[in-house]
This record gives structure tokens, C-alpha cells and sequence, in this order.
């Protein structure tokens, strides 16, 4: 890896700009212009944190540029997929964001990157119809953030794509939630019995999604057949398998934490297998390299991340074995010092690590932070300060039942273990700490509240 470049940059000046014919200027163009691609946690974060700080003091001019249309924060997914989670309560419009925060928000998926000239392309978008909603576009850039996140990575496992949901957006999670139901609509007005397999879910992949996922759809699938549907026994007819090739789940986790995790999981009844590699997943089920084939007609893959396509051409900027961008200890990429990298499509082994920091939630936190603080330094031409990783423990969530978890202690270095109500209301702050970080304390209080009061009126899982 190149070594870092501790010399100053040369501020931006006026005669750098470069006009942009796409975009209609809200503000002085000669600004500095700052591109935030993809609006995940640590992409929105920062975009509304820019925004505040520099764009509406008319400092810099702060873009984000996402192919969705709304933000849902990732580690909810497992939530809307099992149907404990409505999407519509909790999704946020990147349009709306953008205007009470003091950024640009623009539609469209970044298909590639001209390091040169400093411009980003994105992709025609289309609607329902196929009519064009927005068409091939370029945005200049000065300084330009990726924040693109990362994908489920199958592996070239035969199968995958087409038997098999991931979970990396709401519509996927939305999808594989509809399956569900239809299953079991299915199953509950057939002329036949049941089939084996036929409401049988297997989870590919133990980490923290597909463990989640696994403890929250042993209730919400027992609660949509108890309105009503009771031609289906629960009991008898519903079963999860989870695999993991790994010796144990959720190995990225301490290993009290993955056997506390295991217990419950395995007092709920679902059927945990380690050590398994699959080599294929069918129409009717999943094939495991033993030669053991677990009926099931509803698959959930989780296993495994990577880079999302468009980081391989990225102008030629050094991507790791897992299609994420290398970055220097300031965040910069390796090639590019007016290119970022945050979260889970950055690849970064800190001094004295073995391992690159982990794709989770606080990691692109931290992150944004941090790059929020460098990027008005690198406007002056001021040195960049090295990135540093607190590890604060890691949490499980097993839904309804419990949670469980460690918190590191930074002064005596050592973890402690958690279990229960305060494991559970440590895990929720997570949320609510990303909301703060987007709307403050007043609006997410009042959010809260009513979110308190609505739910009581409300079906405990999604029905449609």
C-alpha cells in the first residue's frame, strides 16, 4: 500500500471549478463541491451533517446521489423481511432530507468515475412504463465520498440468484415478506396437505442478519397463522434451518457470545447447522457439500459481503479481494486524495491489526464522522488526521424473546457481557442515535412517542 502523503494540499481556488450543465446552481458555483455517493447510514449522515455545516452557510455545495428514492437503515432489514417492521413507518425521503438539511439530492445510480476531468456518471432511471425519469447525467465533483455500502456475495453458488432472496435492500426484504405470506396463504386454502419444505425457511449465513432474522420469523410466522390461518400447525408445518460454514454462529462475535446466541436459538427450535458449506440451492430446497439436502421452499441467502459492481471501474482506484476500495488511515483512497471511502465499501486494516475494520453500522459512524471533520481541513489545505476505530462491543438482537451482547471497556480493555432488557434498550439506541444524527432530539422524541401510542392499534406482524 502506497505510503501516506502528510503534505499539504493546495487550497481549491475559483479557476479549478468546472461548470455544471446538469445542475441547475442553488448557490455560488465557485464553492467547493463535495459528492456523497450512496445514502446509507454513514452516506446520509454525512450528507445531512455537510449540509448543515457548510451548505446552508452557502461554504461548499454538498450532493448526494443515491438510486433509491428513500433510506431505511440497514440493520432493519431483517425486521421488514420477517414482517415485524412496516416499511412505510420508518423509511425517509432522501428528497425531504435533502431540503430541510442543506444538501442536493439526486436520483440516479453511479455506473462510473472519471478521475481526471473529477466527474461522476449515473445511469438513465426509468419507471414502471419504461418512460425515462432521469437521464444519463455527469456531476463534477471536488471532493467525492463513496459510501455505496456493500452486497451479499453468493459466491457463484449454482442457484443463488434465482431460488434464493438476499437481503441488501427494502424491496428485496419486501419481497422475500411477500413470499412468506403467499406461502402461507398457500398452504392454508390447498386442497392437498402440506408438503415438506413447503413453509420451511433456510437462512444461508449465521452472522448478525441471518441470526436475527432467524429468532424474529420464529414469531411473526407463528403470529400470521394464528389470524386465522388454522389449517397450519405451527408446531408441526413452520421449521427454520440456519447454516453457517463457519465452526459456530456468528463467528465475527466473541465466542460466549455466539454459544449464548446458540442456546436460545436452539431452545426456540430452530434447527442450527455449523460447519456446512452449500453447494447448491433448488427450486425445492438446499444441497450441503455432506450430501444432506434440507427441503425448503424458502430461502434466504446471508452469507458472505462484497463490493457492489460499480467499484470495479472506478478509473483504475485499488479495490481489495472483496471489491471494496483501499484506503489510506485518513479515509482517502490509495490513488485518489480527493476520493473517500466510508462503511462497508471501505477496506482498511488498521496499525497492528491482521483484519480490515469490520462492515457494521458503528464502523460507518465513526467514519463519517470522522471525514466530516477532514474534509473542511482538506478545503484549506490543511494535513488530514488518521482515522482510528473504537470497537464499543457488539449486539445481537433475537427479537421478541431477548438480546444479547458485549460492551468493550475502553479503560480496563476488557468486554463485558449483556443479556436482556438493557442488552435490548442498548440495541434500540442504536436507531435512535442514527436518527439523531438526522433529524435531533426533539423530532425523534415526538417520533418515538407516537410510535408508542400507534402500535397498540396496530397488528403485531405485516399481513399483505
Amino acid at each position: 500500500m502506497p505510503a501516506r502523503d502528510n503534505k499539504k494540499e493546495a487550497p481549491m481556488t475559483t479557476a479549478t471549478k468546472r461548470p455544471d450543465p446538469y445542475l441547475p446552481p442553488i448557490s455560488d458555483p465557485s464553492l467547493h463541491q463535495i459528492i456523497i455517493v450512496g445514502g446509507g447510514a454513514g452516506g446520509l449522515e454525512l450528507a445531512t451533517q455537510l449540509g448543515r455545516k457548510l451548505g446552508r452557510k452557502k461554504l461548499a455545495g454538498i450532493t448526494l446521489i443515491d438510486k433509491a428514492r428513500t433510506h431505511i437503515w440497514k440493520p432493519l432489514l431483517h425486521e421488514i423481511a420477517a414482517g415485524s417492521m412496516d416499511v412505510g413507518r420508518h423509511e425517509l425521503d432522501y428528497l425531504a432530507q435533502a431540503h430541510w438539511s442543506g444538501f442536493r439530492y439526486r436520483y440516479g445510480e453511479m455506473i462510473g468515475l472519471d478521475r481526471k476531468a473529477r466527474l461522476v456518471r449515473t445511469a438513465a432511471t426509468y419507471d414502471e412504463e419504461g418512460r425515462v425519469v432521469t437521464p444519463e447525467r455527469v456531476f463534477n465533483y471536488d471532493t467525492l465520498v463513496m459510501a455505496v455500502g456493500s452486497i451479499s456475495n453468493d459466491f457463484g453458488t449454482p442457484g443463488v440468484k434465482q431460488h434464493a432472496i438476499m437481503l441488501d435492500t427494502p424491496d428485496q426484504a419486501e419481497r422475500f415478506n411477500r413470499r412468506l405470506i403467499n406461502a402461507c396463504l398457500r398452504a392454508h386454502t390447498q386442497a392437498e396437505p402440506i408438503r415438506p419444505g413447503q413453509l420451511h425457511v433456510t437462512i444461508i449465513g449465521a452472522g448478525a442478519t441471518g441470526t436475527e432474522l432467524s429468532a424474529e420469523l420464529h414469531r411473526t410466522v407463528r403470529g400470521v397463522v394464528a389470524y386465522g390461518l388454522d389449517r397450519i400447525d405451527a408446531e408441526k408445518d413452520i421449521k427454520i434451518t440456519l447454516i453457517e460454514a463457519a465452526p459456530r454462529i456468528v463467528p465475527a462475535l466473541p465466542e460466549r457470545l455466539s454459544d449464548s446466541t446458540a442456546k436460545i436459538l436452539s431452545e426456540l427450535g430452530v434447527d442450527i447447522r455449523t460447519n456446512a458449506r452449500v453447494t447448491e440451492v433448488t427450486s425445492e430446497g438446499v444441497k450441503l457439500a455432506s450430501g444432506d439436502f434440507i427441503p425448503s421452499e424458502l430461502v434466504v441467502w446471508a452469507a458472505g459481503v462484497k463490493g457492489p459492481a460499480v467499484i470495479s471501474n472506478l478509473d483504475g482506484l485499488e479495490v481489495s479481494p472483496m471489491n471494496t476500495l483501499v484506503v489510506k488511515p485518513t479515509l482517502q483512497t490509495t490513488l485518489d486524495d480527493s476520493i473517500f471511502a466510508l462503511g462497508d465499501c471501505a477496506y482498511l486494516i488498521p496499525n497492528g491489526e491482521e483484519k480490515p475494520i469490520p462492515p457494521r453500522a458503528q464502523s460507518a459512524h465513526q467514519m463519517a464522522s470522522h471525514i466530516l471533520a477532514s474534509i473542511p481541513r482538506r478545503m484549506r489545505g490543511d494535513p488530514l488526521q488518521d482515522f482510528k476505530y473504537r470497537d464499543f462491543g457488539s449486539l445481537v438482537s433475537l427479537g421478541h424473546y431477548t438480546t444479547v451482547g458485549n460492551l468493550m471497556g475502553f479503560v480496563s480493555g476488557r468486554s463485558m457481557m449483556i443479556e436482556g432488557l438493557f442488552a435490548k434498550l442498548m440495541y434500540r439506541s442504536l436507531y435512535k442515535m442514527h436518527q439523531w444524527a438526522l433529524h435531533g432530539f426533539s423530532k425523534v422524541a415526538l417520533d418515538t412517542l407516537s410510535r408508542l401510542l400507534t402500535r397498540r392499534t396496530e397488528p403485531h406482524v405485516k399481513l399483505h
